[in-house]
């Protein structure tokens, strides 16, 4: 049992017999304490439950740690590589007791596991602990029998640990193991224990006291055990070699940066080839985490990373990309330990791939400016600031890695002159930007980020975490204080709330603090080029800035969005594949109610096509298959096929999300749907549950809409549309099925009666069949005059009622005004064509309008129609019709 895998493995086996819980790694970014960059050690997941903040169903733990130090006070960046022991990433193994028990099982626990199982002889073994803990001293020697010359006791902070100013904390104990007298160096607390020889395995945390702000002490009433070995370190000593870099894990890595790049891991190389190594675990793991390379925060830490295993990768004299040929070499070492590093290959794979492509044209140029811009430099000769900040503005070569650049030359960077050019350009960058028009009651986050930098946002992978406050925003302006009631706006360090963005609607939920803070989120923006502002109401307490929030995300709320999100792609791909390729997205809304797609297409979807498109997506849906997220340059994403979403403004790196697969032709297992998108989507297609689509209308010329549903929104809806045809069924006493065949015959029967129903009108308005012989007709100069009121009778059917009467006059003028249940009338008069010349049907029908308080009216001169509002002057009409004529 010598491997890395093997030890891992064999620790938490030792701790779950022991009665721990054995709890998988946390993800490298905390999602618990916003103070720290990244998790640093095994106890970062599990502060809120030393704190008493969180209750868990067990008091005992163990796990594996992914932790990395390359950021803040915890930065071994540029040792790592030169050195024994150093890393940006490594794995911390640890038990711990949450008010279980306590130093003298921890004690035993540990004895047993490095002598017993890892069979270490404990002649080589030498533990420390607090110089005021005599009891911890008592107990080593009665559990492990260890004489007290090899129990040294330790006065400084170095066995005192803390967790801030206040809170938690207590003595340590350190275990040491002696890797012999061929190295210099001497115990803890020697003069020479700076030396390699007494290297600390294991460090055990008794954590029994609260520490006050007065800086007074007490206990705790329930003491808690913290512990943390090293894997590397304890890999080193079970496999009997005193370098980190020589353990079976390090030396697979390195020799598969040896066999790409044809350098011997010899001299300088070595150095170079361990820094790949190294670096290529720290930026795998925290690409598999949900960090992206940036500019700000954890990402430029990421890059830098990155960027510093890419130049050593230069040095060995590589011209093409290497680091991401390696990653299949890490996942079949670590994978079985940490499936998320293998679910993410392919994005790690990519975005390693994407930035050493673009890293090396800025490195051949960033290295020829700066050799010239040194030429005649002696070692200890420093570099002017100004000019390492040209390197950076104008040619993106970083300050870091101007300096890792000339430290082989022992030639420094002024860096205080090159702050001094960031300044500068920091405020040239903001009096253009005062002066380009942009809304006064914008600027204010301008100036919040350039205070502050970019929120991280941490939501792709998470809905809850712990975030401090940076700033508050109330009316306009910044605030110390935001009280309870009152509405503002908060701007944090890190946030899960997704800001609203590329058509999906920012994120609501709840941010908690200590004092009974509680503020309510019910909207997030993104401002000011990356920071997420949370805008909302202070429901109690009383929100500064400096506070440390729990933020959690409406859990429902987005989950629902980020099905209908997913749900956009897949009916973009399903509406291109019916409809045809000139489908491109015009817009789209992403709500946790329902979804709305805009598409260019020319006319209206039929109804056959709407299912047609619902099919296919719901396929995709029911293949279950995994979303997958990728880095990619937005050139290359677009050149790969990758849909650019409309209205999106995309940077030179861009999240491309890919899901489905087709299942028959010459496309079969090819991917169905992939698109640029900043957006949160589901896990699995599978989650979106079910798409319905609700409405389909038009936006705009040559622009269709399509809005639908989806998940519980679909299936909600299509219950109801069900429980409707139920019911409509059992008042027509059918079976659902026989439903339309039923509503069909019904229809027929209403048209037949209809028709039959007009026709008995149009009948009793002429006085019941008895045609122009019957009451109404009259002669005027020598014309016969049929003028009737009817009611009753649609305004259609007055025209086929006057063309009868006129036929039976033969010769004539036939006027009939319907009037309305509301008491507006319509007019119609029909002229016999030998009357026509002097008596025109248009001419008479305005007269007749005109009385009922309309206007004009129109026809031919055979026969024409109007209307009015008033039909009570009906009568009246007919009689100005009848003196029109008299007249003529």
């Amino acid at each position: 049992m010598s491997g890395v895998n093997e030890i891992r493995s064999a620790f938490l086996d030792y701790f779950a017999k022991a009665g721990h819980e054995i709890v998988p790694s946390s993800p490298l970014v905390p999602r618990n304490d916003p103070t720290l960059m990244f998790a640093n050690s095994g106890m970062v997941q599990f502060k809120n439950l030393f704190t008493g903040v969180e209750k868990r169903a067990y008091q005992r733990a163990s796990t594996a740690q992914k932790c990395v130090r390359a950021g803040g006070k915890h930065n071994d960046l540029d040792n790592v590589g030169y050195t024994a022991r150093h890393h940006t990433f490594f794995e911390m193994l640890g038990n711990f007791s949450f008010g279980d028990y306590f130093k003298d099982r921890a004690i035993e626990l540990a004895w047993n596991l490095v002598t017993r199982e890892f069979g270490l002889p404990a002649n080589r073994l030498t533990v420390t602990v607090y110089s005021e803990d005599d009891e911890a001293l008592g107990l080593w020697k009665k559990i492990a029998g260890l004489p007290e010359d090899r129990i040294i006791r330790i006065s400084t902070s170095d066995n005192f640990w803390q967790m801030g100013d206040t809170g938690p904390c207590g003595p340590c104990s350190e275990i040491f193991f002696d890797h012999g007298d061929h190295i210099w160096g001497g115990p803890p607390g020697s003069p020479e224990a700076d030396g390699d020889r007494f290297i600390e395995i294991w460090n055990l945390v008794f954590m029994q006291f609260e520490q006050f702000a007065d800086g007074t002490r007490t206990r705790l009433p329930k003491p808690s055990i913290d512990t943390g070995m090293g894997l590397e370190r304890v890999a080193a000593v079970l496999q009997g070699v005193h370098d980190n870099y020589d353990i079976d894990l390090f030396k697979a890595l390195i020799r598969a940066s040896v066999d790409l790049t044809g350098v011997a891991a010899e001299g300088d190389a070595r150095a170079s080839h361990r820094v790949i190594a190294d670096h290529l675990r720290a930026t795998s793991f925290l690409i598999a985490d949900g960090v992206l390379p940036s500019n700000e925060g954890r990402g430029y830490v990421l890059r830098r990373i990155m960027r510093r295993a890419m130049r050593h990768a230069h040095l060995l004299g590589a011209r093409d990309p290497v680091l991401y040929r390696l990653v299949p070499t890490l996942v079949r070492e670590m994978g079985r330990a940490y499936p998320e590093l293998g679910r993410a290959e392919a994005l790690v794979t990519e975005t390693l791939r994407l930035e050493e492509t673009r890293f090396r044209r800025t490195l051949e140029r960033g290295l020829g400016l700066l050799e010239e811009a040194t030429q005649g430099f002696q070692p200890g000769d420093m570099l002017d600031g100004e000019t390492a900040f040209k390197l950076y503005d104008t040619f993106g070569f970083p300050l870091d890695l101007t300096q890792d650049a000339l430290r082989r030359r022992d030639i420094h960077v002024n860096i205080d002159g090159f702050q001094d050019a960031m300044a500068r350009q920091r405020a040239e960058a903001r009096a253009n930007w005062a002066g380009t028009g942009e809304a006064a009651s914008e600027a204010i986050w301008f100036g919040i980020k350039e205070r502050v930098g970019a929120t991280e946002f941490l939501g792709y992978d998470t809905e809850t975490a712990e975030g401090v406050v940076l700033a508050v925003v109330a009316d306009g302006a910044e605030t110390q204080r935001l009280e309870a009631g009152r509405e503002g706006a908060v701007v944090l360090n890190q946030t899960p709330f997704y800001g609203e963005s590329g058509g999906q609607v920012g994120d609501e939920g709840v941010m908690t603090g200590e004092g009974g803070v509680r503020f309510r989120v019910t909207d997030t923006q993104k401002q000011g080029g990356g920071l997420f502002v949370h805008s909302g109401v202070v429901e109690a307490g009383v929100l500064e800035p400096g506070q440390a929030l729990q933020l959690v995300v409406d859990h429902g709320r987005r989950g629902a969005i980020r099905a209908n999100h997913s749900a956009t792609h897949l009916l973009h791909e399903a509406l291109r594949e019916v409809l045809g390729d000139h489908v491109a997205q015009k817009g789209s809304m992403v709500a946790p109610e329902r979804l709305r797609f805009d598409f260019s297409h020319p006319k209206p979807l039929s109804a056959e096509e709407i299912v047609r498109v619902e099919e296919i997506a719901n396929a995709i849906i029911l293949q279950n298959d995994a979303v997958v997220t990728r880095l990619m340059g937005v050139d290359d994403a677009i050149a790969s096929g990758a849909r650019a979403l409309f209205g999106e403004k995309y940077g030179e790196e861009v999240r491309v999300v890919s899901m489905g697969r087709y299942t028959d032709g010459n496309r079969a297992g090819k991917t169905y749907s992939v698109e640029l998108c900043g957006g949160t989507h589901v896990g699995r297609t599978g989650d979106i549950g079910l798409v319905t689509v609700l409405a389909e209308s038009a936006v705009a010329a040559g622009v269709r809409r399509l809005e639908a549903v989806t998940a519980a929104g679909a299936r909600r809806y299509l219950a109801e549309q069900d429980r409707r045809v139920r019911d409509l069924a059992g008042v027509l006493r059918v079976a659902p099925g026989d439903l339309v065949g039923r509503v069909e015959t019904l229809m027929d029967e209403r048209r037949k009666l209809e028709r039959e129903l007009g026709e008995a009108k149009k009948k009793l308005a002429m006085g019941g069949g008895g045609g122009a012989a019957g009451d109404g007709i009259r002669e005027i100069a020598g014309i016969k005059f049929l003028g009737r009121v009817v009611t009753g009778v649609s305004a259609k059917d007055l025209k086929s009622i006057a063309e009868e009467a006129n036929a039976q006059l033969g010769s004539g003028i036939v006027t009939i005004v319907g009037v309305a249940e509301d008491n507006k009338a319509s007019i119609v008069v029909a002229v016999s064509k030998d009357l026509m010349q002097a008596n025109s049907a248009v001419n008479l029908v305005r007269i007749g309008s005109e009385t009922l308080g309309g206007k004009g009216g129109g026809g031919r001169p055979d026969m024409a129609q109007a209307g009015g509002p008033d039909g009570s002057k009906a009568a009246e009409a007919i009689e100005a019709i009848a003196g029109a004529i008299a007249a003529a």
